[in-house]
């Protein structure tokens, strides 16, 4: 819901005791959390009583920014839902929205567009408007919305909006079981459109009559709801008025015996905890990471890559799972689809679930992954595919891999909020392309970088960004890594950028069996897919474990005769290890930084001092200067490259835009970039 009312729901619905408020107006939690939030940020789970039992009721924490934490409710309830084992109508979200809010933000349209959808759905939400006709001080139709009514958005997916007046709460309550039992039997949402007034500002500073003098003026004479029915109870005999008098003076009561009793007792550290029950679906403890045996590896290999012979591939995919195939057997190595899909299946053997959202993300934008096959001689519903990571074991985990709606805020959300339930699952989203991940900027600022600091509230979901300078212009070129490592402090989030087959493959187990859950950020390759030298073998998917750093393993002969490192990350190394070739330089090393958060100091330091003679340490990437990561690793490279070596950057210089728009300013950028890491 929004803020405000918020306070209000809380105590009075969900449960939270008012003493934990009343701690937080005083601050008495707020050292319990690395930064905290705002009261009318929180949320609670509460259990309340009814004719069938307790319900468990959970209000979920929320940033400013309005309409945003939608998606994530979706994702929450489809995940708990799915917890439950009662199908996805099981859990019941409702989303309260303000009038000009499910008018104006768009990521009300994304997650309603989720609603009927396969992955997505949760068989219907009810929504709540709170139209107090007053979006902050911007009230004049013709400002507002260009829309009748502030609920016209919920028409594009024929939900049914119950129109209420506020001031009478029989009919309010009336509208509510209409919406309960409509969502109940036919799985589909509905809008509750509350008719009321906002009676304060839009806080403490706002005085809304300086803008909305008439409105104010009416509400100044409404007595209030509470005062309208209590006269209709003791006109109707329901009640009489010392009754009502003594509702309000015991609740008042109530209220300040909470404040008094709280002074008097030490502070309930777990009231500032998340707000509802982590690792529902089991947790057996810290995992320690270990690479599976070389048989069950390649026994999974052949597994995926066995198809039902009464399946019809396309050519081109027919040639994709050949090659798997060839893979399985040894017969050539892995690539990057197979390296991928590998990890998935010695997860799903383990019973672990793997989700896997995004557009185009069965296919994959490159066409790469192909985890569902499709007959070319029937139709894609029903029995026209197959999907081979369904069939890794008898008793293995859930895979589910969904092509989402074209949005990327609300699939993000979503997927956020489903990871922070099921975190014993591998959850994963995919932007078809990186840049198009800032479409969901407001979810990676607000929920993954910074709500275990805020909330408490930990996610492993994991974010696939294509990532890479390949002259396709400056929408399809960079995952903004510069973005990322700006939001990186306190642990919050892995940054790493794989360059192998193997890299990926133990970097997704990792992250899956690892219990200090935070968000990976992985920039993924678009030319490295299918490039001649950026594959690996089953051996290495059975050996060893992700790797911060991949640096060459010179003899000391060898080494004694560099006098320049290149440190760089992700596809600039092929391009530059091909030039050093090429150029005959035998006194450059290349490094490779595959997790450039947390910084991998130590390693680099170790592999530096491997060099007795070394002049200049370079740093070279194929994003711009003022993007990339240089300006993050520059401050941890000052502090290990050690005199009479001296640090360098070398790639692009600064730019306004993030790549070329022509292929030949392209390869000119890059073989100057190239001529002065290598032959300069």
């Amino acid at each position: 819901m929004a803020h405000r009312g918020r306070l209000n729901v809380l105590v009075n619905i969900v449960g939270k005791p008012p003493a934990a408020l009343f701690d937080e107006f005083d601050g008495k939690t707020a050292n319990l959390l690395p930064a905290g939030d705002v009261k009318y940020h929180k949320g609670f789970t509460g259990l309340l009583p009814t004719a069938s039992g307790p319900a468990e009721v959970t209000l979920a924490f929320n940033p400013s920014h309005l309409e945003i934490v939608n998606p994530v409710v979706q994702g929450i309830a489809r995940a708990r839902a799915e917890v439950l084992g009662q199908g996805a109508s099981a859990v019941l979200p409702v989303e309260i929205h303000g009038d000009a809010a499910i008018s104006g933000q768009g990521i009300v349209m994304e997650t309603m567009s989720l609603s009927n959808t396969r992955g997505y759905g949760t068989g219907g939400t009810v929504h709540v408007v709170v139209n107090n006709q007053v979006g902050f001080t911007t009230s004049h139709p013709e400002d507002v919305r260009s829309s009748f009514y502030s609920t016209d958005i919920a028409k594009m997916i024929e939900a049914p909006i119950l129109h209420v007046n506020g001031d009478d709460p029989e009919a309010v309550v009336a509208a509510t079981r209409l919406a309960i039992d409509f969502r109940a039997t036919f799985k589909k949402s509905v809008v509750i459109d509350l008719v009321c007034f906002r009676r304060h500002g839009h806080q403490e500073q706002d005085t809304p009559a300086i803008t909305q003098p008439l409105m104010y003026r009416s509400i100044a004479g409404h007595p209030g709801v509470r005062t309208l029915y209590a006269k209709k109870l003791v006109d109707e005999r329901v009640m009489m008025a010392e009754d009502v008098e003594k509702l309000v003076h015991d609740y008042r009561d109530r209220l300040d015996a909470a404040q008094t009793a709280e002074e008097e007792k030490p502070v309930d550290k777990k009231s500032e905890e998340v707000s509802w029950p982590q690792l529902l679906d089991g947790n057996v403890g810290r995992i320690y990471y270990a690479a599976p045996l070389p048989d069950h590896v390649q026994k999974l290999a052949l597994k995926i890559t066995s198809i039902p012979e009464q399946y019809s591939l396309h050519p081109l995919v027919g040639k994709v799972v050949s090659a798997r195939r060839e893979m399985a057997e040894g017969k050539r190595p892995l690539d990057w689809g197979m390296g991928e899909h590998l990890a998935f299946a010695s997860l799903l053997s383990a019973g672990i679930d793997v989700r896997l959202s995004g557009q185009d993300s069965e296919r994959g934008t490159f066409s790469h992954r192909h985890a569902v096959l499709h007959d070319q001689k029937r139709s894609s519903r029903g029995e026209g595919t197959y999907v081979p990571l369904h069939n890794v074991s008898e008793a293995q985990g859930r895979f589910s891999v969904s092509n989402s709606i074209l949005s990327e805020a609300a699939v993000l959300a979503f997927e956020y909020g489903y990871s922070i339930v099921r975190q014993n699952s591998l959850v994963l989203w995919e932007a078809q392309f990186g840049d198009f991940a800032n479409g969901a900027q407001v979810v990676i600022d607000n929920f993954l970088s910074a709500g275990a600091a805020k909330w408490g509230q930990h996610s492993g979901v994991t974010m696939l960004l294509p990532h890479g300078q390949e002259g396709e212009g400056p929408e399809h070129a960079s995952a903004r890594l510069e973005r990322y490592l700006q939001l990186c402090a306190q642990e919050n989030m892995r940054v790493c950028q794989p360059t192998t087959p193997a890299q990926i493959f133990h970097l997704l187990r990792m992250q899956a069996v690892l219990q200090d859950r935070v968000p990976l950020i992985v920039m993924t390759p678009k030319s490295l897919l299918r490039h001649p030298e950026a594959v690996s073998s089953l051996e290495d998917l059975a050996h060893g474990r992700f790797n911060e750093i991949l640096a060459e393993s010179p003899t000391k002969q060898a080494a004694s005769r560099v006098d320049r490192v290149i440190l760089c990350s992700g596809k600039v190394y092929f391009e530059l290890l091909e030039r050093r070739r090429q150029a005959g330089k035998g006194n450059i090393a290349l490094i490779r930084v595959e997790q450039l958060y947390p910084f991998p100091a130590k390693q680099i330091s170790l592999e530096l001092a491997r060099y007795p003679n070394l002049k200049s340490v370079v740093w070279c990437q194929e994003e711009s200067k003022n993007q990339g990561s240089w300006n993050f690793v520059m401050e941890q490279l000052l502090e290990i490259v050690k005199a009479p070596a001296a640090l360098r950057y070398i790639g692009p210089e600064a730019t306004a835009s993030t790549a070329p728009g022509y292929k030949s300013m392209h390869v000119a950028r890059q073989e100057k970039y190239l001529h002065a890491a290598i032959e300069e």
